[in-house]
């Protein structure tokens, strides 16, 4: 198999995307990347991410790979745990703080910074509407981000995701309430709860 075959075979197996840390981690030269966009078998998506063109453009599944710490929040989340039907102009990203966000700003990303410790509390992986995986919160972290003051969130929106959540099989009010202990939003959940359970 040559080393084109190898990397067309690398993006068939991850819906179609291909990373330069993929082909350097089999050995492959990242030349034959250009070589491949050259020949038009490859497209350049973003920084180090490249696309087979016939094959949908995953900008979330591209941001993460691309923002490797980043985590989709707030309401990129809601819409992925399909707590909102509103679809996110901006996708929202959380790093810890100290990570340099110049660049997902520049990238049509609302991000947030959070402590270390706080950062990894409810990581989920889901599916992006493209099928890749992804890395974001769960329901119960992403209620209490959008209610912390710096989020911004439209109030319709944090009473729709709290009535979607409700009526969920899977909703874990004890969690929920952990969560909103170490994230310092107890009250304004227990408002919102009392409403609705």
């Amino acid at each position: 198999m040559t080393y084109a075959e190898q990397i067309l075979k690398i993006a068939n197996d991850n819906n179609g995307v291909v990373t330069t840390a993929q082909v350097t981690q089999v050995g492959i030269s990242r030349e034959f990347l250009r070589v491949l966009v050259n020949k038009g078998l490859l497209e350049h998506s973003g920084r180090g991410v490249y696309i087979i063109p016939t094959i949908f453009d995953d900008e979330m599944f591209n941001l993460q790979v691309r923002f490797k710490r980043g985590i989709f929040s707030h309401e990129t989340a809601l819409f992925l745990l399909d707590l909102s039907d509103r679809t996110p102009i901006h996708y929202s990203m959380t790093f810890p703080l100290g990570y340099n966000t110049t660049s997902p700003g520049l990238e049509n990303v609302k991000y947030y910074r959070v402590k270390e410790d706080l950062y990894e509390l409810g990581i989920i992986t889901a599916k992006s509407p493209s099928g890749n995986n992804i890395r974001l919160y769960n329901a119960e972290r992403t209620l209490c981000d959008i209610l912390k003051g710096r989020s911004n969130t439209e109030i319709q929106i944090v009473t729709d995701a709290f009535k979607r959540y409700a009526r969920l099989d899977k909703k874990n009010i004890p969690l929920l309430s952990k969560y909103a202990k170490l994230l310092r939003v107890e009250n304004k959940i227990r408002s919102y709860l009392e409403v609705l359970l």
